[in-house]
């Protein structure tokens, strides 16, 4: 159809309603969810100060709300807390750190942190020398707090805590401001004296080894020791004590004193049980013993602590299993909240311990 020049031309026009959508900005995520900009942008960035119950809110919200954040913006890069390993003089103790290096790992994973681990002598800690290469190593790689695991030298702890946030696992200190991760030492012995009493004994000993940097946990499961005999009306005597008392010489951790003053004091006393701080050194006594003709458990009970496999050729000895894992992914979630919060007061957190019945522990012999 052609129209004519001269008709009028009429036009339909159809008017489309395009609607844009707003931008989404971390203020209304705020507001929606009453926290400040900065804990939304923090969240947002995973940063580890901020809680992962408080992310995962902030970036569920987000989402919802279709929140895109800057083109520009890159992937945030980890922050990165240290572990500071204390290698102790024995290879045997090292067998705990694998562990709870483990939950470390795992938790800071999904607390997206970066993990530098750091072994270091613990005497060799000096705060006092000006050159220490671990406080380099802190400054070049950056570390947001630190975990310390195995004893370190109180000044040298004071020292780094000041730096920057620090958590200690499986030992305290007098310093303020270090939290500690660290297992329930007289709930854990008393369980065992309480077996060792159900099975007839009476009469027994403690036995500890001398360290080059003395740790508090020995002397913690000592006072767990003597708790439990008190607890039971059983006997304490001080020379029943190897390497605690002031007034008893202090024996090698290694050589033949230990075990030869075992034997004389199960002859002269007729200790029937002996508990050690720690299953290496309860180990090593089982094997001292048995090469003196001395049976475990049939002519004397043995307990340790910390529920490590026994070497080869030795029995398991009844021991209390630390959760090393768990200790290690609560130290990473503490240290976040340390690193938030540096001015709270100080935490200990006491992880309870799991008994293992073993096969070192008997009726005393008649």
């Amino acid at each position: 159809m052609h129209c004519h020049p001269s008709c009028p031309v009429q036009f339909s026009l159809r008017v489309y309603s395009l609607t844009v959508p707003l931008s989404i900005n971390q203020q209304q995520i705020a507001e929606q969810l009453s926290l400040s900009r900065t804990t939304v942008s923090r969240s947002l960035a995973n940063h580890p100060a901020i809680s992962a119950e408080t992310r995962a809110r902030v970036q569920g919200l987000a989402s919802e709300m279709g929140y895109r954040g800057s083109h520009r913006s890159r992937k945030s890069k980890p922050a990165t807390i240290g572990v500071l390993i204390g290698v102790p003089a024995e290879n045997v103790a090292t067998a705990t750190f694998p562990f709870i290096l483990e939950g470390i790992r795992a938790r800071a994973q999904f607390e997206h942190l970066s993990v530098d681990v750091c072994f270091e002598k613990p005497a060799a800690l000096d705060p006092t020398s000006k050159r220490q290469s671990i406080f380099r190593h802190i400054r070049a790689g950056d570390w947001r707090g630190a975990l310390l695991i195995y004893p370190f030298p109180e000044p040298a702890v004071d020292l780094i805590s000041r730096k920057i946030s620090t958590v200690a696992v499986l030992e305290s200190y007098a310093t303020s401001g270090v939290d500690t991760i660290d297992t329930d030492d007289s709930a854990g012995i008393l369980e065992l004296i309480t077996k060792l009493k159900d099975f007839g004994h009476r009469r027994i000993g403690f036995l500890t080894w001398e360290y080059p940097v003395g740790g508090h946990w020995s002397m913690r499961r000592f006072g767990g020791y003597v708790e439990a005999l008190f607890q039971h009306g059983l006997e304490f005597r001080s020379d029943w004590v190897l390497n605690i008392c002031r007034n008893i010489p202090q024996l090698s951790e290694l050589g033949t004193a230990i075990p030869d003053r075992v034997v004389q004091l199960m002859a002269r006393d007729n200790i029937t049980a002996w508990v050690c701080a720690a299953d290496h050194q309860a180990y090593h006594l089982i094997r001292e013993l048995q090469m003196r003709g001395i049976r475990v458990p049939q002519d004397c009970s043995v307990t340790g602590f910390d529920g490590l496999n026994p070497p080869a050729g030795l029995p398991q000895v009844a021991s209390m299993a630390v959760p090393h894992a768990d200790i290690g992914s609560s130290s990473v979630a503490r240290l976040v909240s340390r690193i938030m919060d540096p001015n709270s007061p100080r935490r200990k957190i006491l992880v309870e311990a799991r008994l293992v019945e073993g096969s070192t522990i008997a009726p005393p012999v008649a």
